[in-house]
């Protein structure tokens, strides 16, 4: 049987994927963003394909404390989650001095300080069950520093290795965690971070339906790390940490910086 999914961010994107590809095997779904609309919307279509139960819950989990309110409404509506999705995130654009620093770290809580406290709640279900899966939600952006957004790059690179020791300590309980690391992927991100007419943005990208089944099945699989393109993946790991550093912070930043800058 295949087992409940929380998915985080799930309104729209690769999260709103997430949750298509999980109804398409047979598993119930609770759904969780701050816009309860499209999770309706997306309840009824999945219900409807494939009769499977989802469970909306319309809730900002940006923070610690926020997360533990997550947690006890699931366990309030009685609830088991055996995979959790920990998709939901954002980012920023510009130099990090130009910041509005209460944005800046309210990235910061949803990118880490949640993720982090709803990996340890669900964890310690799951080690209770007997096992379970986590698919964390990070970047190509965890692999390097990143002039322009360092805040969100940084981020990244904690949800990366805090998943890579996790997964280690979690696997003797029979808890994997898998950190997907997608390069562009076109959704509402790029617009939401001020990405617009920067070189990243013109790059071919993803599709978040591709994306999301590479991360699933790299999670049902149990892998440490999975990257949707065979060719960033070699970039990033034979390529980019042979560069000389001061050569990738200049390319990042030529990367991120918006034409006529």
């Amino acid at each position: 049987m295949t087992p409940t999914a929380l998915i985080t961010g799930a309104s729209s994107g690769i999260g709103a994927e997430f949750a298509r590809y999980h109804a398409s095997k047979g598993g119930n779904l609770i759904l969780v963003a701050r816009r309860e609309p499209p999770m309706q919307a997306l309840k009824a279509e999945l219900e409807k394909a494939h009769g499977v139960a989802v469970t909306v819950i319309a809730m900002d989990v940006g923070t610690s404390e926020q997360a533990k309110l997550l947690f006890e409404t699931v366990k309030t509506k009685g609830l088991d989650v055996g995979i959790l999705i920990n998709n939901a995130g954002f980012g920023g654009h510009g130099p990090f001095l130009n910041a509005d620093l209460e944005k800046t770290l309210a990235m910061i809580d949803l990118n880490v300080s949640a993720l982090v406290a709803l990996s340890y709640l669900f964890g310690n279900e799951m080690k209770t069950r007997g096992g379970g899966k986590m698919l964390q939600v990070s970047s190509t952006a965890s692999f390097m520093p990143g002039p322009n957004q360092a805040v969100y790059f940084a981020t990244k690179a904690f949800v990366t290795s805090f998943s890579q020791s996790i997964d280690q300590e979690m696997r003797k309980a029979g808890i994997t965690s898998t950190a997907l690391c997608p390069g562009l992927v076109h959704t509402e991100f790029v617009a939401a971070a001020g990405l617009e007419n920067t070189g990243l943005a013109a790059q071919k990208g993803a599709t978040p339906a591709s994306v999301a089944k590479c991360g699933y099945d790299a999670m049902q699989k149990g892998k440490l790390i999975a990257i949707n393109e065979g060719r960033l993946a070699f970039l990033l790991n034979w390529i980019t940490p042979l560069l000389p550093r001061r050569q990738v912070l200049n390319m990042i930043e030529s990367m991120q910086t918006k034409t006529g800058s």
